[in-house]
């Protein structure tokens, strides 16, 4: 999924629907490969949203942010789309990932988490991708799943925050409390855990003294060396 650029999300997603689509209609009868979904899980501030992108880009995945996914969960004609991407076997696949979650995890998912965890299951079957946040670490299998967390000093996300919305360092403290409460309690609430805990994830990568770029150096790195039997790129 492209960057937005003045594009409506409306049209993003229905353009990568169609994309989709055009790839089920191919006579294509390979699995995706393990690993080709990247999630990303940020601390605001942390740059963890640039380096998703760039990420993206140095891949050749489609990126997924909050704003698509919600989109995608919340309206019911678009999920519906979205899963009609899908043939019979990867419908029957991702029921059985999500009967597996949530007997795991002893979930009790209401209406909105039952079209996020299909979206976002949906995605993990299509590969390449990068998901940005919405709980993609805990859907997305482990053994399918290269699960990222960017985190920074309070400091210094609090000067990101205060430059990107040309705002003073004590607003920027607030966003920064209120959001990072957002989504500890988004993440006690659907998937009983907690986001800061370190064994969620595969890198944990402090953002303080290293660039984007040699942050998603580090990464391809891991994958190209193997892990989890991650693609090559290319």
């Amino acid at each position: 999924m492209k960057i937005h650029r003045g594009r409506s999300v409306d049209k993003i997603v229905e353009e990568q629907i169609q994309q989709w689509q055009a790839s089920r209609g191919a006579a294509k009868k390979e699995e995706p490969l393990k690993s080709s979904v990247i999630t990303v899980s940020r601390q605001p501030g942390s740059r963890g949203n640039e380096i998703a992108v760039k990420l993206a880009r140095a891949f050749e995945y489609e990126l997924f942010d909050r704003e698509i996914i919600q989109q995608m969960a919340r309206d019911s004609n678009m999920s519906a789309k979205v899963l009609e991407t899908l043939d019979e076997k990867g419908l029957n696949m991702l029921e059985d990932v999500i009967a597996t979650i949530v007997e795991q995890r002893h979930l009790w998912p209401d209406q909105y988490m039952k079209h996020l965890m299909k979206i976002i299951g949906t995605i993990g079957r299509h590969g390449k991708a990068v998901i940005v946040g919405r709980g993609a670490t805990f859907i997305i299998p482990r053994e399918e799943n290269i699960r990222l967390r960017f985190i920074a000093s309070l400091e210094n996300r609090i000067q990101k925050v205060a430059e990107d919305l040309n705002v003073s360092s004590e607003e920027a403290r607030r966003q920064i409390y209120d959001v990072e409460a957002q989504r500890r309690s988004f993440t006690r609430r659907y998937f009983y855990t907690n986001v800061d805990e370190p064994t969620h994830y595969d890198m944990i990568i402090n953002t303080d003294d290293i660039s984007d770029d040699q942050a998603v150096s580090m990464i391809q790195a891991l994958v190209e060396n193997g892990f989890k039997r991650g693609p090559a790129r290319g």
